[in-house]
């Protein structure tokens, strides 16, 4: 049985073909999408701006330590693909950085 660890992961992309409908719908959305949404969570966070050129989504996965950042990394985007086809926005390839947070290491500052 392998551990446990937890990935936090960006998954980036660019928005591409998106029809006029979904345009005016992530524009009535922005707001909720700026930098306050900048979360980790197992459902992930979606950021854009006004622009409508690149986006980001922020997850937080659970996954075997044997299968490493890759397969965190590979859960994310696959969440992200099924969000966007979901939601019918047009995006180019994907790319995600994973971080494992039970082997981060954190520098405390002495006092």
């Amino acid at each position: 049985m392998s551990t446990q660890h937890t990935y936090r992961v960006i998954v980036r992309g660019t928005w591409e073909g998106l029809t006029d409908e979904a345009r005016a719908r992530l524009l009535a959305e922005v707001e909720q999408h700026g930098l306050e949404a900048m979360q980790f969570t197992e459902e992930g966070s979606l950021t854009y701006d006004t622009v409508l050129k690149h986006f980001s989504f922020r997850y937080m996965v659970v996954s075997d330590s044997e299968d490493g950042e890759e397969m965190a990394s590979a859960i994310a985007e696959d969440r992200a693909e099924t969000t966007l086809k979901e939601h019918g926005y047009g995006y180019g390839r994907l790319r995600s950085t994973a971080t494992d947070m039970d082997t981060m290491k954190i520098n405390y500052k002495r006092r």
